[in-house]
């Protein structure tokens, strides 16, 4: 079969790998799309040690089964899944926080991953979906996952409901264009994004309809917003919204550019700041999230774009080097 194989820093190369084989309890899926992650792109950069050369990336799948070993998923189905490989018994399993599960392992990290024609996955991890949701729809669960769990934490520690509220969005990037979305069909008050790329800003502006801004320009105004959420996680971004927020206000940290910096933390103690991290999300909200994808709480998807599984190397090149107007990218092998 056809892969795309991470080779070495800022390379990904179209290879001949062996087909893999269903063992007991997994499926084997014939991939129809699969998204470009921003983790994906930062270890291309070769900069998460996890992940190695020669491993295949992509964890933002859709297929239809084409072997089967186990029960009750049958060939020619198709499904989306979870990439977080969850041991189901540890205390954040049983709490339903699976997604914090402390043996987790993952798809496109600790095992081949679906920039490929075909890629095997434990049958548990998959998550139904309609058979007639489109592929781009189905193909965005996992990112929109993350937007749907960050927001649903965000909400449970607002003081005022999200209709009444004021939100800054930092990164225009796919979590940050799903995180505007959402909370657009939530019925937020005010949604203004933070964007440095003018292709994303105007991509932003005609999909999300919210206010979209350049902060080298036009910063956003000091304690001006009940929530933020940073979904680019530099050291000038968690600056930025800490500075954004109001007192009394929530930041939602998503995004991890930078693994570590200092932030106002006199700030945030006197001014009775509440910082939330976020990872990724768990089943429940998978499944949430492919239905919310169905009734089109997202919008019509428009500005997702698809490239063949060949052009992969240019898609990453695209996409570090800011040419792309496209939030999310999905290769069709």
């Amino acid at each position: 079969m056809r892969a795309l194989v991470y080779t070495q820093p800022n390379e990904v190369q179209l290879q001949q790998r062996p087909m893999p084989q269903a063992e007991a309890g997994e499926v084997v899926l014939q991939i129809e799309a699969v998204g470009i992650c921003g983790s994906d792109l930062h270890a291309w950069h070769g900069h998460d040690p996890r992940r190695k050369p020669g491993l295949v990336l992509g964890h933002e799948f859709v297929g239809r089964i084409a072997e089967s070993a186990a029960t009750g998923f049958d060939v020619g189905t198709r499904w989306t899944g979870n990439p977080l490989i969850t041991c189901g018994t540890c205390e954040y399993c049983v709490q339903g926080r699976d997604n914090l599960c402390a043996n987790r392992t993952m798809v496109g990290m600790t095992r081949p991953g679906a920039y490929a024609e075909y890629m095997s996955i434990p049958a548990a991890s998959l998550i139904a979906m309609p058979q007639d949701l489109s592929s781009r729809s189905a193909a965005l669960t996992e990112p929109a996952a993350t937007a749907w769990h960050a927001i649903n934490l965000t909400m449970r520690a607002l003081v005022r409901p999200v209709h009444e509220c004021r939100v800054l969005v930092i990164g225009g990037g796919a979590i940050g264009m799903l995180a505007a979305l959402l909370l657009r069909h939530l019925g937020a008050a005010c949604v203004t994004l933070a964007e440095l790329n003018a292709l994303r800003r105007d991509a932003v502006a005609r999909h999300a309809g919210c206010e979209t801004i350049d902060p080298r320009g036009a910063p956003p105004a000091d304690g001006a917003f009940d929530a933020v959420i940073d979904a680019v996680g530099a050291k000038a971004t968690r600056n930025q919204a800490i500075a954004a927020v109001k007192p009394g206000g929530v930041v939602m940290h998503v995004g991890l550019q930078d693994w570590a910096s200092e932030i106002d933390m006199r700030r945030l103690t006197l001014a009775e700041i509440t910082l939330l991290g976020t990872y990724t999300y768990t089943t429940a909200d998978l499944r949430a999230t492919v239905d919310a994808l169905a009734r089109g709480a997202f919008g019509d998807l428009s500005w997702v774009e698809e490239r063949p599984l060949d052009a992969g190397q240019q898609a990453f090149l695209d996409l570090d080097q800011g040419r792309c107007a496209a939030a999310k990218v999905l290769l069709r092998p």
